[in-house]
């Protein structure tokens, strides 16, 4: 990969999460790989329905008429498709407009193993086991676990982060869950000047920093928040952690335990990434909701 290229940002995504395939899906599921293969050869020239993926990815790629040459967008398709069952996204895609170029038809096996290859900085998938192993590998992943799809179409694309175990480490989940919440809150007091450890989207919430420089500053076209069921004093080092890293996040909400789905409707997220099933289960049915299964809350 070239030094211009590094600077991309590159996302990788599956078929059943940019497309919606719970059909042929159920279909594989019920009467195995030979039917599955005759459907949708069968259904190769009829268009897919947009999956849960599909508004965030078409926002994405939308971004590049505002980017200069040497920064440019790029959207991967990872599929366990064979070519031949395969032919029938691609022609979707095709029919959508999507300028995703580039693909890896892996015909059963995971497709994860091209993730590094790609230069890949994000993961989205339907397959939680695809996921872990992403993020095994210190890629930013989430498994798309929602039906809804984005509400506001003005053409800013809004991503939504949790904190602990997502953009930060789990260290303070992990007392949290060891000791309770009064050693929690005596925990990060005392820690509040030290900054934590990165999380598994760190990264990606870095690349995003670079794209929003490179686009128009007035009204710009990405936003980024952090919703977090911490509240004051333990807002302070999550403050302190994101000027030690030189990120700058545009909304941070803190929530001090309140159910986070109203705040994620009010915000008009594209995409929001939790690492706590719960969370991503109250919020699925509202907003696009990527579960991301890293960290104490998602130990076996």
């Amino acid at each position: 990969m070239t030094q211009a290229e590094a600077k991309n940002l590159v996302v990788a995504i599956s078929s059943r999460a940019l497309f919606d395939l719970d059909e042929a899906h159920c279909i594989y599921e019920r009467d195995g790989l030979e039917a599955y293969s005759a459907y949708q050869i069968e259904k190769e020239d009829e268009a897919l329905k947009p999956g849960q993926a599909f508004p965030m990815v078409k926002k994405l790629l939308a971004l590049n008429a505002q980017l200069a040459d040497q920064l440019r967008i790029e959207v991967i398709l990872l599929s366990r498709n064979s070519a031949d069952t395969g032919l029938r996204v691609f022609n979707s895609i095709e029919h959508y407009g999507l300028d995703i170029t580039r693909a890896a038809f892996c015909g059963g096996q995971p497709p994860w193993r091209y993730i590094d290859a790609f230069g890949c900085q994000l993961f989205l998938s339907a397959e939680g086991g695809d996921v872990r192993v992403a993020l095994d590998n210190g890629v930013a992943a989430a498994t798309l676990v929602s039906k809804a799809t984005a509400e506001i179409d003005d053409g800013q694309l809004r991503f939504a982060f949790d904190g602990d175990a997502v953009l930060f480490s789990d260290e303070a989940e992990q007392v949290f869950k060891r000791e309770g919440l009064d050693a929690f809150a005596a925990s990060e007091d005392a820690a509040r000047r030290r900054p934590l450890m990165g999380g598994p989207f760190k990264n990606f919430l870095a690349a995003l920093q670079r794209l929003q420089q490179a686009l128009p500053a007035e009204k710009s076209p990405i936003r980024t928040a952090l919703v977090t069921a911490r509240s004051a004093p333990a807002h302070e080092r999550v403050i302190r952690t994101l000027r030690a890293w030189g990120i700058r996040i545009d909304e941070s909400i803190f929530l001090g335990g309140l159910t986070k789905t109203e705040f994620l409707k009010a915000y008009g997220a594209d995409v929001f990434f939790d690492d706590q099933r719960a969370h991503c289960e109250d919020a699925g049915g509202h907003v696009p909701t990527g579960h991301v299964p890293h960290g104490v809350a998602n130990s076996v």
